[in-house]
């Protein structure tokens, strides 16, 4: 994996992160921690990787890596509860954690660290009898964010460099790049952020700080950020404080995934990297393709406004009718099914799964409807189950609140709902905001108004990801 990572080799010299107080992370550092971490653990072990965007977390992610260890990268404000039922799962060997986590989280953990680098901790998991891993297995990542189901998405070395590349290929990134940590590198689009970069030969601008805090906007402009990367609740923030506004002449490029972008604010950034001679580019992926698997060409971003593109580099997508046939006709809904070699080897759900191998073989039901156009760009439309039947009619859940975003920007909303009954969730303070939905809602589906109901949340429930997590809404007024 390592030396996938890294094919020239690593140069003590070569500059691999800066953080927020300007301390460096060099090639050297890596080569340390490395060897650090592989005296310490003796033999390939299952570490439970607990992360934040500082050097310590990067150098912990990475020595794992080039060591053999295999991190489960987790959010370092990962419920204890959850940790706890992950590690009666998986029985990792080793914990690494930041030094300073809260004490309900260090009370479940063992006491006494065997190895300390820039602030984290290696701690044994004393007793603890390890699982066998598959020699193939490089990287475990959550499917639910810091709380939720203990299943995991099993990542070879292959994955990941093969996604690093195609990265490395469609964003033309070279070694004079320095992207801004804006999202947590536990979470896949975060991860690969690192990954591509690493490939590159860029180095990392690493902060906690988040786009809302001076600090951030500080550090981009000294230390020269190059792009950001955000989800669309980021864009969301950026539309807010008036980002096309600001002075960034070093900043070359944004991106976008983790859901869709609202059509305005799509079109809004687009326009203006075309106008300031700057890329925008929209992305496409899932923590089970490693992540990427579709972008759409900065050039085409205005005209193709709303659609994510094409497979990225070394990929393929094929639109399935409810048979399994192939879809071939343009702007027929179909699931989206991807195929390239950066498809994860499966899940894993018991310790058992971690020792079996490549049971994907490359192909990924991405569980996504879509539907592709004359010129060949594909266009998300749905999840395959998120709908609801409303008086016989299919209403689509993610539809209705791209729908009402549309129509309402500046306000959030969630759709959620049985049969007959259609859940409208926001967090608009317009206090006509309701009724008017209602009322929108109604007449875009053509449905009667006692079809849905509408109610203001003081938020919407989102993971650190920025993605709305449905099991966390009210199930009706009062709930």
């Amino acid at each position: 994996m390592s030396l996938e990572l890294f094919p020239a080799g690593l140069e003590p010299d070569r500059l691999l992160a800066v953080d927020a107080a300007g301390a460096r992370i060099y090639g050297r550092d890596l080569d340390a921690a490395s060897a650090a971490l592989s005296r310490a653990m003796g033999e390939r072990a299952l570490v439970f990787l607990l992360c934040r965007n500082d050097p310590g977390t990067l150098l912990g992610y990475l020595g794992c890596l080039r060591c053999g260890a295999v991190p489960l990268l987790l959010d370092s404000r990962i419920s204890p509860a959850f940790l706890l039922e992950l590690a009666e799962t998986y029985r990792p060997g080793f914990y690494y954690v930041p030094e300073d986590l809260p004490a309900e989280t260090r009370a479940v953990l063992p006491a006494a660290p065997c190895l300390e680098l820039r602030g984290s901790r290696l701690i044994p998991n004393g007793g603890a009898e390890g699982c066998p891993l598959h020699p193939e297995l490089a990287l475990l990542l959550t499917t639910s964010g810091s709380t939720g189901s203990p299943k995991l998405v099993r990542l070879s070395g292959r994955n990941l460099a093969a996604n690093a590349a195609s990265i490395v290929q469609y964003l033309e990134l070279g070694a004079d790049e320095r992207p801004i940590t804006t999202l947590p590198m536990n979470y896949s689009y975060g991860m690969s952020v690192v990954n591509s970069h690493m490939l590159a030969g860029a180095p990392i601008l690493l902060t906690t700080g988040g786009i809302l805090e001076r600090e951030f906007w500080d550090m981009v402009r000294r230390e020269g950020a190059t792009s950001l990367a955000g989800v669309p609740y980021t864009y969301q923030m950026l539309h807010r404080l008036g980002f096309t506004g600001m002075e960034l002449p070093r900043l070359r490029y944004l991106t976008q995934a983790g859901g869709k972008l609202a059509s305005e604010l799509h079109r809004e950034f687009a326009v203006w990297a075309a106008e300031t001679g700057r890329r925008f580019y929209v992305m496409y992926g899932q923590t089970e393709a490693a992540p990427r698997m579709g972008y759409l060409p900065p050039e085409r971003a205005v005209e193709k406004c709303g659609s994510m593109g094409v497979p990225i580099p070394g990929g393929q997508f094929r639109l399935e009718d409810a048979g399994g046939g192939e879809i071939t006709a343009p702007d027929t809904v179909g699931e989206l099914i991807y195929r390239g070699e950066n498809v994860a080897m499966g899940y894993a759900q018991t310790a058992a799964d971690l020792a079996v191998g490549d049971e994907w073989n490359g192909r990924l039901a991405t569980g996504d409807m879509a539907k592709r156009d004359g010129d060949g760009f594909y266009y998300i439309v749905g999840r395959k189950k998120r709908f609801v039947k409303l008086y016989g009619s299919r209403v689509n859940l993610d539809e209705a609140e791209r729908l009402l975003a549309a129509r309402f920007p500046g306000a959030g909303f969630a759709c959620a709902g049985r049969d007959d009954l259609l859940f409208v969730y926001t967090d608009s303070r317009d206090p006509a905001l309701p009724g008017e939905a209602l009322r929108y809602i109604s007449g875009e589906t053509r449905l009667p108004s006692r079809a849905f109901r509408v109610w203001v949340l003081d938020a919407i429930p989102k993971n650190e990801s920025g993605k709305t997590l449905y099991a966390a809404l009210p199930k009706g007024p009062g709930d």
